[in-house]
C-alpha cells in the first residue's frame, strides 16, 4: 500500500478550537502510527476574515499539543492559479460549463420554484447551451453534476452514505472574477498534496458528496473518507462560547499538561477497549478509524482533570518542570528562578502524584517557591498561637544538630512530640504553618528535606 498521508486544514478566522485540535490529533495519530505523513494547510481563501494572527494562534496551538507536521505549511490562497487551471481543464473536458446567469436571474428562478413548490436548486439554462450562443459577459464555471442516480460516500466512520443526485446542484467552481470556490480548492489541494485519508468533522459530510464529483470529473483517486462526530458540551448541545474555554491555547493557560490533553482528546469519541489512560506512543500504535463512534462526544472537565492528573504523575520530573515553565510564560505569570526550580525539582516526588494541573502543582509546591518571611493565611496564623510558637522554639534548638534525612528526622520529631505530650498532628500543624504559610501541605518531612536545614530553621525562627 502507498504511504498514508493525512492533513489538517483549518481556516484562519479565529483561534484553534477544541474540536479542531481533536481533528488534528486524529489525523496526526493515524499518520504517525503508520509511518505516514501529516500535512498542514491553512485554508485562507476568505481574504476578508483570514488573519495572520489567527494563523499564528493555530500554529501555536498545534505546537503546544505536540502535533508536528511534515514539510512547509501550505497556503490555499497561494495556490489559486492552480485551482483555476483545474476548473478550465474540466471546462475543456465537458465536465463543467460557463454559466452567464446573473444573481437576479438565479433569485427569480428560486422564487418561481418556491411559488410552484418545486426544488429551489438552481438549474442553469447554460448547462447544455451551444458555445456559439455565449454572450460577451461575465461568467462563472459550474460543475456538471449528475441529474439522476445516487452519489455514494463510503465513509469509515459513518458507513455508506447515499445522496440523491437530484439534491445536488451544479456547484460553482470558479467565480466570475477568476477566483476558485472552497469546494474546488479543497479537492485540488488534497489531490496535489497526495492526501490518502480525509479525516474531518461530520459537518463536512454533505461537502464530500459534492467534492467527490470533482475527483470523478478529473479521473482522480477518491481518498478514504472519515467524518467524525462533533464535540458537544456537558449539556449535550453543540459547543459554543457559553461552554467556556474553547481555544486550545486557553487550555494551556488553564494549566493542563499537553500529554494529558492529547490523551483526553484521543478518548473523546474514540476508544480502545477499556483503556482510559495511555501514553502518546500507545495512542499512535492503537489509533484506528474503526474505534471512532458515530455519536457526538461530550466535553467533561472532571474527566479531563483526572486524565491530566494521571499524566502529571507519569511525567519525568525534568520534563514536568520544562512544561511548567511554558505554562507560566503562556499565562503571563512570573518565571521561576534557579533556587525555586531546584527546590521544586527536589520536591517533585512529593507533589506530582496529587496535582491535576500546573496551578494545582504550584499551590502544593508553594512551600518550595516562597521566600522569607513566609506569608501566612488565616488558618496558618491561627495554628501559631503562643503555645505553638514556644514549642517551635524548642524544636528549632533540637534540629540544629540533627542529621538531615527522613530516617533521622522522623524519630526525632516523633520523640519530640511525645516529650511535649502531643499527638504528631498537633505538632505538624504549626510546622506546616511556619514552613508553608498553609495548614494543608505535603508532609513536614518532605518539606524539610526539600528546602534544607538552614531554610527550615530560619522559617521556624521567623514563626517564633
Amino acid at each position: 500500500m502507498s504511504q498514508i498521508v493525512t492533513r489538517f486544514a483549518p481556516s484562519p478566522t479565529g483561534y484553534l478550537h477544541i474540536g479542531g485540535g481533536r481533528t488534528a490529533l486524529f489525523n496526526w495519530l493515524y499518520a504517525r502510527g503508520r509511518g505516514g505523513k501529516f500535512l498542514l494547510r491553512i485554508e485562507d481563501t476568505d481574504r476578508e476574515r483570514s488573519t495572520p494572527e489567527a494563523t499564528e494562534a493555530i500554529l501555536k496551538g498545534l505546537t503546544w499539543l505536540g502535533l508536528d507536521w511534515d514539510g512547509d505549511v501550505v497556503s490555499q490562497f497561494d495556490r489559486k492559479d492552480r485551482h483555476a487551471e483545474v476548473a478550465h481543464q474540466m471546462l475543456e473536458a465537458g465536465t463543467a460549463y460557463r454559466c452567464f446567469s446573473t444573481q437576479e436571474e438565479i433569485e427569480a428562478f428560486r422564487e418561481a420554484a418556491r411559488a410552484e413548490g418545486r426544488s429551489t436548486l438552481f438549474q442553469s439554462p447554460w448547462r447544455d447551451a451551444d458555445p456559439a450562443s455565449h454572450p460577451d459577459a461575465p461568467f462563472v464555471i459550474r460543475m456538471k453534476a449528475p441529474r439522476e442516480g445516487t452519489t455514494v460516500i463510503a465513509d469509515e466512520v459513518q458507513g455508506e452514505v447515499r445522496f440523491g443526485n437530484d439534491q445536488l446542484d451544479d456547484m460553482v467552481v470558479l467565480r466570475s472574477d477568476g477566483t476558485p470556490t472552497y469546494m474546488l480548492a479543497v479537492v485540488v489541494d488534497d489531490h496535489d498534496m497526495g492526501v490518502t485519508h480525509v479525516i474531518r468533522g461530520d459537518d463536512h459530510l454533505n461537502n464530500a458528496a459534492r467534492q467527490q464529483m470533482v475527483y470523478d470529473a478529473m479521473g482522480w483517486t477518491v481518498p478514504v473518507w472519515a467524518h467524525i462526530p462533533l464535540i458537544h458540551g456537558a449539556d449535550g448541545k453543540k459547543l459554543s462560547k457559553r461552554h467556556g474555554a474553547l481555544g486550545v491555547e486557553e487550555y494551556q493557560v488553564m494549566g493542563y499538561p499537553a500529554a494529558g490533553m492529547r490523551n483526553y482528546l484521543a478518548r473523546l469519541g474514540w476508544s480502545h477497549g477499556d483503556d482510559e489512560i495511555f501514553t502518546t506512543e500507545q495512542a499512535k500504535a492503537w489509533f484506528d478509524l474503526g474505534g471512532i463512534g458515530r455519536a457526538p462526544a461530550r466535553l467533561d472537565f472532571k474527566k479531563l482533570e483526572h486524565t491530566c492528573g494521571q499524566h502529571v504523575a507519569m511525567m519525568d520530573d525534568a520534563d514536568l518542570l520544562t512544561e511548567l515553565d511554558a505554562f507560566l510564560a503562556a499565562s503571563g505569570k512570573e518565571a521561576l528562578d534557579g533556587v525555586q526550580k531546584d527546590r521544586l525539582l527536589r520536591g517533585m516526588y512529593a507533589l506530582k502524584d496529587r496535582a491535576k494541573t500546573f496551578p494545582d502543582l504550584l499551590e502544593k509546591g508553594r512551600f518550595a517557591l516562597v521566600s522569607r518571611p513566609v506569608e501566612r493565611d488565616e488558618k496558618a496564623e491561627a495554628a501559631l498561637d503562643p503555645v505553638s510558637r514556644g514549642i517551635l522554639k524548642d524544636l528549632t534548638e533540637r534540629l540544629a544538630d540533627a542529621s538531615w534525612s527522613k530516617d533521622d528526622l522522623e524519630p526525632l520529631l516523633t520523640d519530640f512530640a511525645g516529650e511535649k505530650g502531643l499527638g504528631f498532628g498537633k505538632l505538624a500543624a504549626p510546622i506546616r504553618a511556619a514552613l508553608a504559610g498553609r495548614t494543608a501541605t505535603p508532609s513536614v518531612y518532605d518539606m524539610m528535606l526539600v528546602i534544607g536545614r538552614d531554610e527550615t530553621i530560619a522559617r521556624l525562627e521567623d514563626a517564633t
